[in-house]
């Protein structure tokens, strides 16, 4: 999902809740979603979450509460939020955020899922992983 597809629909407005830790963001092609930072967090497209590759993905917990004190713009294409808990190595595409707006049922599934196979909750802390040394982030 990097880059844009001269037909796929852009934002009109794009709001941050603080309160409800909900992100607003309203399509030209008039979808409308509230995307919540947690699912926003644990999907970042960022190499810190995702990996490098299949099977290298780093499951999220503890993150309910995470906000977003900063979210900034990145050229006419994308967005980068700042959580609270310090992550901000996510660029987030006007694609992908269609995509997680438009697919949060299936992707709260998911993640619901991938918790339970792991024997973990979504409040769980984050556990270190160790030997990691990815200068990508």
């Amino acid at each position: 999902m990097a880059g844009l597809q001269a037909d796929s629909p852009t934002p009109t407005a794009l709001t941050v809740h603080g309160t409800s830790r909900l992100l607003e963001v309203v399509f030209s092609d008039g979808a409308a979603f509230s995307i919540p930072f947690e699912l926003m967090r644990v999907y970042s497209p960022s190499a810190e979450v995702q990996g490098h590759g299949p099977g290298q993905e780093v499951l999220q917990t503890g993150k309910r509460e995470v906000g977003m004190p900063a979210l900034e713009p990145i050229g006419n294409y994308a967005v980068k939020p700042v959580f609270s808990d310090g992550h901000e190595s996510g660029i987030f595409s006007w694609e992908y955020l269609y995509h997680l707006g438009a697919n949060q049922a299936q992707l709260w599934s998911d993640y619901n899922r991938r918790l339970e196979a792991a024997g973990m909750s979504r409040d769980a802390p984050m556990v270190a992983a160790g030997g990691h040394s990815c200068s990508s982030h």
